[in-house]
């Protein structure tokens, strides 16, 4: 499984939002400038956050984008899934797929079954205030 630059950017952007959430709206402008994303890209990325309502646009002069929770509402599975579609590496173990008809048979379908549960348990633990604290220990700011 490979994530696309569609699921590493929209992670960036959420955590580029809760770390300057002073209230005031974001401009996508700024995050660009941040992390060095072109804004056509991100304008489309947040379009799919703001549809999902994980993001709220403010518009005018002073505009900008707001999450729409607290950053430890948010996990990376949530904002990796709606992005990304399922994280499941085969269509197997994928539920919205559903089952396989040689699930019962086959021992491959064990290391799959392991292996989406391993992604699952990873990604779905790690939420956005902890990609907060992290970014800030990596910037020096303090340490957990």
């Amino acid at each position: 499984m490979k994530i696309s630059t569609k699921g590493r950017y929209a992670l960036r952007l959420m955590l580029d939002l809760a770390l300057n959430d002073t209230e005031k709206p974001v401009r996508i402008r700024d995050i660009s400038e941040r992390q060095k994303i072109s804004d056509k890209y991100l304008e489309q990325i947040i379009s799919i956050l703001n549809k999902a309502r994980f993001v709220r646009s403010i518009r005018g002069p002073q505009g900008g984008y707001l999450l729409t929770k607290k950053p430890e509402e948010y996990t990376v599975g949530m904002i990796l899934r709606l992005t990304e579609g399922s994280m499941a590496p085969v269509d197997c173990v994928d539920e919205e797929v559903g089952s396989c008809p040689n699930m019962n048979d086959c021992a491959t379908s064990i290391v799959w079954k392991k292996l989406n549960d391993s992604i699952s348990e990873v990604i779905d633990n790690i939420t956005l205030a902890d990609l907060v604290d992290w970014q800030l220990v990596k910037n020096g700011e303090y340490s957990i």
